[in-house]
């Protein structure tokens, strides 16, 4: 079975760009465009709908927003508007946050699973054309209703990482969007969200399992690992003490990584970056090397690899090199 392809764009850039890129990668045969939400940089529904206007066949979403930024009934009415500009094209991508992003605007992040899953509920049903009075642990509504109809169903893809979330993510989602880049990462993503496939009665081909990477090709290993190096610093200091231990990271180097990004040295923090964080946090190196450390995640069982930041030191050329060169691998 063809592995999809889906490509990861941070709008740091300006929409043209954006857009350019989106065109690009829809010719190089990527099926899934994902667009972050961060409020740092550009806004993610505004970006989207400059991608659905200069292309004509890919997939786009959030990858991802969350639930505390906006009230979800207006994360509902802004997919549905997507919709209507490319029909049948569009996906929610839905995730808890970033705590640390959400304290920096004020924003306390409370009961996480539980504003996830009333989310996904309130957009299917205001998706659905319901009139939406609702009663939850963390949103409320009292009689909310779109006033225009969505033709089409609207998927929902889960940004998860825990195994409450991964499980939830089985039970309730239409696919599953795992931050991670290593195989014991990823194959523990597939045992958790196939336990909650089965409690619902859900088969592994009923939810699209996308492994999320941080990813880094050039024809040069040693260029790819360099572009790599800054994506993967932010994520060692993001990273608790045990998935550093589980992936045997010096917890020292760790600690020199947070304290020189605390104090915006950055040269120092990529520069402690090592090669084993690089193969724990990223997918790195050659096309050919790329081929074979995705061909061991879709053995595990993801339907769609995600090509995350960097994906190279020229986003252009990289998008070229995996079009030509990687994505053909995986079409059978």
């Amino acid at each position: 079975m063809a592995l999809k392809f889906g490509i990861e764009f941070v709008p740091k850039d300006p929409y043209w760009k954006l857009a350019a890129y989106a065109m690009i990668a829809e010719n190089q045969g990527f099926s899934n465009l994902w667009v972050t939400d961060h409020y740092g940089n550009r806004n993610v529904y505004i970006s989207l709908a400059a991608a659905a206007m200069y292309t004509n066949k890919i997939t786009f979403g959030t990858g991802v927003t969350n639930p505390w930024m906006i009230n979800p009934v207006i994360t509902a009415q802004a997919i549905a508007t997507l919709n209507e500009l490319a029909p049948g094209r569009v996906v929610l991508g839905i995730g808890a946050g970033d705590k640390t992003t959400l304290e920096a605007v004020g924003v306390e992040m409370g009961k996480p699973m539980a504003a996830v899953s009333e989310t996904i509920t309130l957009f299917r049903k205001l998706i659905a054309g319901e009139t939406v009075a609702f009663q939850g642990e963390v949103f409320k509504t009292a009689g909310a209703k779109f006033n225009f109809k969505i033709k089409n169903k609207i998927p929902v893809y889960v940004g998860a990482q825990g195994p409450k979330m991964l499980e939830m993510a089985g039970k309730i989602g239409d696919g599953i969007l795992v931050n991670a880049s290593h195989p014991s990462d990823i194959a523990f993503a597939v045992k958790m969200a196939g336990e909650g496939m089965k409690q619902v009665g859900k088969k592994p081909e009923d939810v699209d399992i996308a492994a999320y990477t941080s990813f880094s090709v050039n024809e040069d290993p040693k260029k790819a690992a360099k572009a790599a190096a800054p994506v993967v610093a932010f994520i060692v200091a993001g990273s608790p003490a045990p998935v550093l231990e589980k992936h045997n990271i010096n917890p020292a180097k760790a600690d020199e990584i947070r304290a020189a990004l605390k104090v915006g040295d950055f040269p120092k923090a990529i520069g402690a970056v090592t090669p084993d964080m690089i193969n724990a946090f990223s997918i790195c190196g050659t096309p050919e090397i790329c081929i074979e450390k995705i061909a061991a995640l879709k053995k595990l069982g993801i339907g769609q690899f995600v090509v995350g930041s960097p994906v190279g030191q020229n986003v252009k050329q990289s998008i070229d090199l995996i079009g030509q060169k990687i994505i053909p691998q995986f079409q059978n």
